[in-house]
């Protein structure tokens, strides 16, 4: 049915909020925050769509969700519709409704935002997403005939699923592999169960198991098998490696060698892979937060996940310090926002100088420099720059570095024909993710260097789609 509401009154009507835990409630447990729509709140939503001729959302969604005919199908009360529609270009839609920074993408391309709030294009994936999966009915798109063609993906994250999916469909065998014993790479050890569940997880991959995607894990490729070996003697016809950043970086200043000093990587795959969230049932994996003092050094998403958890793990404070100003920092604002209302105390404009430690060797504090802006430096944004004289100690007995990663080496050490750059990342053509390597594939951050998970997302449909046609063609 057509929508109801004239265009300009389209244009009065509120941004409906999503409903989420109380924060003194869900600081100390790991529940999901955010609770979903409700029908009612995303029928009212989806009312808010301008219906565009050209939808400007679909252009700045990175894997292409036809966002204008999936919204009209949620007005239309068909939900399971709406699901479906997602699903021709979205592998993962439970996850990316939940951590996709849809404002700087979809959302922020929507044409209601010269005038008021964005359409909640991200909720209302979600809501469609989970009404699918409680009613079990997957409208899963059908698979091609089959090729004949093997194609191996290194890596289950994101980008490793999202080109499983396209390729499937496309009729091609496809068998992941995977390092670690659960699937899905960063959507599992990275992301905390309070945003994520991994039950989601675990879901989103049975429906690609469902669709005849093959998964193997414990494989360490590299070690176990490598990329050469799996194409000349296991016979696979293609290869795309897509096995993520995951190698921290930090700050290379006296005392990192302290005890309870991590990565944010560490931290947060201790967590959450070896369930430290749910001690005592498990034999917790970290050394313990509770009533510590936390400081977590970086302000993106990861940040943000590592300090918010330690909170959940019963620190005494949770204190996060960034170079720059609050309004420079990456994270999501909806992340930030949550921090602050669970008790976070965020410290912009801090940079650590030493981490200090008592004569056990243990950690015992922080000493920051406090910064000022400068002028701007290459990337556009003014360089923080120290305040003569202006120097503080944070007290703390934990300390999380979250300032990055960078390539893995492991693929790259023992595939010497693979092209990387000067950082060690993997060189592919942007479009195609042709590596200099003949049927090897690269995509997601072992490209780009950390970034999202829909851009990830991305990066592995159009390498299904360079996959599919170097499969068809055998051009090169």
């Amino acid at each position: 049915m057509p929508n109801p509401v004239p265009n300009k009154e389209r244009m009065k009507m509120p941004r409906q909020h999503m409903p989420e835990r109380e924060p003194e409630i869900r600081a100390r447990n790991f529940e999901e925050v955010n609770l979903g729509y409700r029908p009612e709140l995303a029928n009212q939503e989806a009312l808010r769509c301008l219906a565009c001729a050209k939808p400007t959302c679909t252009r700045g969604c990175p894997v292409a969700v036809k966002v204008k005919e999936f919204v009209q199908l949620i007005i239309d009360g068909d939900y399971l519709g709406a699901a479906a529609k997602i699903r021709e270009d979205n592998a993962l839609p439970a996850i990316t409704g939940r951590v996709c920074p849809q404002e700087d993408q979809c959302e922020g391309d929507c044409l209601m935002t010269k005038k008021v709030e964005s359409l909640a294009i991200g909720h209302l994936e979600r809501f469609v997403a989970d009404y699918e999966r409680t009613t079990g009915q997957i409208g899963i798109p059908a698979n091609k005939p089959s090729t004949g063609k093997a194609v191996a993906i290194v890596g289950s994250g994101p980008a490793g699923l999202s080109a499983a999916g396209d390729l499937i469909q496309q009729g091609h065998r496809v068998r992941v592999f995977e390092a670690l014993h659960e699937l899905g790479g960063v959507l599992v050890y990275g992301i905390p169960e309070f945003r994520l569940p991994k039950e989601i997880v675990r879901q989103e991959v049975d429906v690609l198991r469902q669709r005849g995607v093959e998964f193997e894990t414990n494989v360490v490729i590299g070690k176990t098998v490598t990329i050469d070996q799996l194409m000349n003697e296991e016979g696979y016809d293609a290869v795309f490696v897509a096995t993520g950043a995951g190698l921290p970086q930090f700050l290379n200043i006296p005392g990192e060698h302290l005890n309870a000093v991590y990565s944010a990587n560490e931290f947060l795959t201790r967590v959450n892979l070896m369930r430290a969230y749910r001690f005592p049932e498990y034999d917790e994996p970290v050394y313990d937060c509770k009533d510590k003092d936390v400081v977590v050094v970086g302000g993106g998403n990861t940040a943000m996940d590592a300090v918010r958890t330690s909170l959940r793990l019963g620190a005494r404070t949770a204190t996060l310090v960034y170079r720059r100003s609050e309004a420079e920092m990456p994270a999501r604002k909806e992340e930030i926002k949550h921090a602050k209302e669970e008790g976070v105390d965020l410290r912009p404009l801090t940079s650590p100088l030493e981490l200090i430690g008592d004569e056990r060797g243990w950690l015992s504090g922080v000493r920051c420099q406090q910064m000022e802006l400068g002028e701007p430096d290459e990337s556009g944004r003014r360089r923080p720059v120290p305040i003569e004289g202006a120097e503080v100690f944070i007290p703390a007995q934990v300390a999380i570095i979250a300032i990055g990663t960078s390539a893995n080496p492991l693929i790259q050490s023992t595939t010497p024909d693979l092209k990387t750059n000067r950082k060690n990342y993997i060189e592919a053509d942007p479009e195609t993710m042709r590596t200099s390597k003949r049927g090897v594939f690269a995509g997601g951050d072992i490209v780009t260097g950390g970034a999202t998970v829909i851009l990830a997302m991305g990066a592995g449909r159009k390498a299904a789609r360079g996959i599919d046609d170097y499969l068809s063609t055998g051009d090169w």
